[in-house]
């Protein structure tokens, strides 16, 4: 009898230290390079930070790697996947067998195109469709060749596929071209001709500071599509009351997390699956970093200064996360 309750003791230590260890390992969280998606990553990870977790300071990836990274253990957790435009790269990685989509950390983020008003008040495009027209689709010629050039999504975010698809399937090969590259790169030129007077073409996504800065129905105008068509045969619906078919679904941005991290961790998990931003708020931050306030150190203070002002609903996250255990 004595052998077995100390065989029993044993083991209920060695599962309690196991357990400590599994919190004690070092959290990795993954992040895109977008200094726009620090925020939420950080306040992911602070998070973590009051439920005792070491968290190291953010691994830059791609997108698509950092799925594949999450999934195979090589980091945590990344907070800024959209659902649905990620599905494809969610399946890539493993899928559920080795990544867990957790929460809403974000709600209702729109994507797609828009042109200058004043152009759409003058000629009455309202459709992407619109620019199978030769005529109408020169007037967003930037360099001269004659068609119209779409300040684009930078490859690997997964935007891209759905342009590049839709570019096919709406007959657009022949007068409009996809211009990619560094998106935060490109766009301040998109900005520049909008406040010159000029007719231009990009594509957006929210939360972002683009749209703080040219405003939908203000400057620009969402154009819409006249029927929805997506990769991989997708039937997910586009329209956007208010706004029309936008041609992309409206997406969660949600946490994923690696399997076996997230089935060892209960607090962890119930934290990813609490926390909340809400768009408005990743808007306004968003805008400080355009405002120039980007450095490390400030975004970090963007995040204190948020957890404190919503401090009773975080000390409300925090507690069910720990009560998890």
């Amino acid at each position: 009898m004595k052998i077995k309750s100390t065989a029993a003791a044993l083991l209920a230590s060695f599962l309690a230290m196991a357990s400590v260890a599994s919190a004690a390992d070092q959290v990795k969280p993954a992040w895109s390079g977008i200094t726009e998606e620090l925020f939420q990553t950080y306040i992911v990870s602070q998070g973590l930070k009051d439920l005792g977790y070491d968290v190291a300071e953010p691994t830059q990836t791609q997108v698509q790697l950092a799925h594949v990274a999450v999934a195979n253990g090589d980091l945590t957790f990344y907070a800024a996947h959209w659902e649905p435009l990620h599905e494809a790269y969610w399946k890539e990685a493993g899928g559920d067998a080795k990544l867990i989509r957790l929460g809403k950390l974000t709600s209702n983020s729109l994507q797609g195109y828009l042109i200058d008003k004043k152009t759409a008040d003058a000629t009455g495009i309202k459709y992407l469709e619109d620019l199978k027209d030769p005529e109408k689709a020169k007037l967003f010629d930037t360099n001269g060749n004659g068609k119209a050039d779409l300040y684009g999504c930078e490859p690997g975010w997964g935007c891209e596929r759905v342009i590049e698809h839709q570019l096919d399937a709406y007959g657009l090969r022949d007068t409009v071209e996809h211009q990619q590259g560094g998106y935060f790169s490109i766009i301040p030129d998109a900005i520049e001709r909008i406040k010159e007077g000029k007719p231009t073409l990009y594509y957006t996504w929210t939360p972002l500071w683009v749209s703080a800065v040219l405003r939908p129905g203000k400057e620009v105008v969402w154009l819409n599509v006249k029927k929805t068509d997506l990769p991989d045969g997708k039937t997910d619906n586009t329209t956007v009351p208010g706004l029309g078919n936008l041609g992309f679904p409206v997406n969660d941005q949600m946490v994923i997390a690696n399997t076996a991290f997230v089935n060892a961790n209960p607090s962890a998990k119930k934290w990813f699956e609490l926390a909340q931003i809400p768009i408005e708020d990743i808007n306004a931050e968003n805008k400080l970093v355009n405002d120039g306030e980007k450095s490390n150190d400030q975004i970090m203070k963007h995040v204190t200064d948020w957890i404190g002002a919503h401090k009773s609903e975080w000390n409300k996250w925090i507690a069910e996360a720990k009560a998890a255990k």
